[in-house]
């Protein structure tokens, strides 16, 4: 059975100011989900499903349908508020949806096979789609997931400090947990991050999360049933995010479940900052020029 892609695609963007998942990075106006799901393609996979926003949908369909008919199997599934929601129980003033996790949720009525997760705005390279691939197809079962593993000095900005998820990971390289680091940055050489007006040091070569995750769809049951707790205890919390190592941390705890960091090669880029544009611009030319991709993307996939 091939694996499915699930890119999340329903986040407002604020930092950066604008509706970044739609823009087009590549000479043919190719989207970062372009890229990502042009590597799975070539990787193996058979379905991409599109978390997105009701109040856009019109427009992203009208982006993706016609690019990819006829090349891989496409649906759109919609992450709002009040999905999984009883009555009363949205804080007043909230105004967006519950985070990561809540977006993998809401897939859970269109996918029935092993599947990876991403970030629409993130570019990830081929050799993780490729290990990806391999782990859900051979490796990944009820007790047993997995999480792409990047090396932190693959993944900063030139224009900003940047947030991390350092894993840690048990003699058998097993994700123990998912620590956050924020105010991550370059400085003399070193990469710093700051707590409590402290700075300290990150090798480069740590291993960090950038929302690549490799599940079995028995996740959908676990995370209904974390997020229905979750809901009931942060009621009246309105910046309460039900993120995706919500899920891990519990599946790894509580249910004996084991996830295996996977770590690749892969330059991570991406657009934090509306600045970084440029720079993902000039490494999109440059990996084309290089022959990782054609310049006109999508005249090179034929079935």
């Amino acid at each position: 059975m091939q694996p499915t892609l699930l890119i999340l695609a329903a986040g407002m963007a604020s930092r950066y100011g604008s509706m970044k998942q739609t823009e087009g990075f590549g000479p043919g106006g190719e989207t970062i989900m372009d890229y990502s799901i042009y590597d799975a393609i070539h990787s193996g996979f058979g379905k991409v499903v599109f978390v997105i926003r009701k109040d856009f949908a019109e427009n992203f369909k009208a982006i993706f349908d016609k690019k990819l008919k006829g090349r891989i199997e496409v649906e759109y599934v919609f992450q709002e508020m009040n999905d999984f929601v009883k009555p009363g129980q949205i804080p007043e003033g909230r105004t967006k949806p519950w985070g990561t996790g809540h977006a993998v949720l809401c897939a859970r009525g269109v996918i029935n096979e092993p599947f990876a997760v991403i970030n629409a705005d993130d570019f990830y390279g081929r050799d993780s789609f490729m290990k990806a691939a391999h782990f859900l197809q051979g490796e990944c079962d009820e007790k047993t997931y997995a999480i792409i593993g990047y090396r932190l000095d693959k993944t900063l900005s030139d224009h900003g400090t940047v947030s991390r998820g350092v894993c840690e990971v048990n003699e058998f390289s097993n994700l123990v947990t998912i620590t956050e680091r924020t105010r991550i940055y370059r400085e003399n050489g070193k990469i710093i991050y700051e707590e409590d007006d402290n700075k300290m040091e990150l090798p480069g070569s740590t291993a960090v999360s950038m929302n690549f995750w490799c599940f079995d769809p028995a996740v959908f049951r676990i995370a209904k049933n974390l997020f229905e707790e979750f809901v009931q205890k942060n009621y009246q919390n309105i910046k309460a995010e039900f993120f995706i190592p919500l899920i891990a941390d519990y599946f790894i705890k509580n249910l004996g479940g084991e996830i295996k960091l996977i770590p690749t090669t892969s330059q991570w880029f991406g657009v934090t900052y509306k600045e970084d544009a440029d720079g993902v611009r000039e490494s999109i030319n440059q990996l084309i020029s290089n022959g990782d991709y054609p310049a006109k993307l999508w005249e090179a996939v034929k079935y």
